[in-house]
């Protein structure tokens, strides 16, 4: 049997998201080789590229986009640097899957739309929750009808994290609840409803010290219904998530940090309120970067669409920018698309 190729990727930083979940699981795929990765501390680079067993370390950013055989770009810097390495990266012709939220505002974001489609490269929003079978499960079972028509979503995500040090918590950097763990519940309602929301409103509690939004409660208004959700860094952990239709209900167990060593539920509901029919849909056990990784790197072998369009990665920047409008003001604010 003939292998299949894979993409070479390398690795903008030694950041723990990648570390310790994205590397390790893309390192499981059919479709992906991680190649290289950098770190501002040559030292740095080659301690991971060690312990994972990646064959190339790089002391700069510049290094690993200047080598040749690198295809791809997994670029999982702090927020404030999202737009400025990705454009680099895209200018070097390398592919780019980028973390999440993508920019620090829909005006900074759209400038990517314009280097993608100048250099040709394919540039993704690393959403890794929109490739997952659960999600993808309980989108086919929306849309087929199975709860009516839906309604309403409702979501909750949350952790503590008080540590001034940790990115999450520095405002400049692009930390706070919303840009962290918000943007979630945001791009879950708008991939669902198959809409954008007509106007937005938040109510956002900051952390005195750190100035980071610690506590956001936020309705979107969409044309077919509405979306609510609270997130928080400074509130037990936890997830949920919510649909809600005319004849019946779904609920995600764990939508967002999905175990990769276990199966995933979601719960179907009819509306007993004693919860009698309520029925469980398991999927199998998997690694939802594992997921990603292969899907953007066939999107690559084969010239296809990525599984998240960066127009959808700018729609969901400006949702987050009216959230915060509407926080200041107090009032229902439009999202300007």
């Amino acid at each position: 049997m003939r292998k299949k190729r894979k993409v070479k990727w390398g690795i903008l930083s030694t950041a723990r998201i990648g570390v310790e979940k994205v590397i390790p699981a893309m390192q499981q795929g059919e479709r992906c080789e991680i190649l290289a990765i950098a770190s501002r501390d040559l030292s740095q680079a080659r301690k991971i590229a060690r312990q994972l067993g990646i064959p190339r370390a790089y002391g700069s950013y510049e290094e690993l986009l200047a080598d040749r055989e690198v295809e791809a770009v997994y670029n999982p810097l702090p927020n404030h640097l999202h737009v400025p390495w990705s454009i680099k990266a895209a200018e070097a012709g390398k592919h780019v899957l980028c973390e999440k939220p993508i920019a620090m505002s829909a005006q900074e974001a759209r400038q990517l739309l314009a280097v993608r489609d100048r250099t040709g490269v394919k540039m993704q929003e690393a959403f890794m929750v929109r490739t997952h079978p659960q999600w993808l499960g309980t989108l086919k079972l929306i849309h087929s009808g199975k709860i009516g028509e839906l309604r309403a979503v409702q979501g909750f995500f949350s952790y503590f994290k008080l540590d001034p040090g940790n990115i999450r918590n520095i405002l400049e950097y692009g930390g706070g609840g919303v840009m962290d763990i918000g943007c979630y519940p945001i791009t879950t309602s708008r991939w669902v409803f198959g809409e954008e929301p007509k106007r937005v409103v938040a109510l956002v509690e900051r952390d005195p010290k750190m100035k980071i939004d610690r506590l956001t409660s936020a309705i979107l208004d969409f044309p077919s219904g509405q979306s609510s959700f609270v997130c928080s860094t400074q509130v037990v952990p936890y997830q949920r998530m919510h649909f809600f239709g005319t004849t019946g209900r779904i609920e995600i167990e764990i939508p967002f940090n999905a175990p990769p060593d276990r199966p995933c539920r979601i719960l179907i509901d009819d509306g007993d309120l004693f919860g009698c029919n309520i029925k469980t849909v398991s999927y199998d056990t998997c690694d939802q970067y594992t997921i990603q990784g292969d899907r953007f790197s066939q999107a690559i072998l084969e010239d296809t669409e990525v599984a998240i369009p960066l127009e959808d990665a700018v729609n969901n920047m400006v949702v987050i920018d009216a959230l915060f409008r509407s926080a200041k003001s107090g009032k229902w604010e439009t999202p300007l698309v």
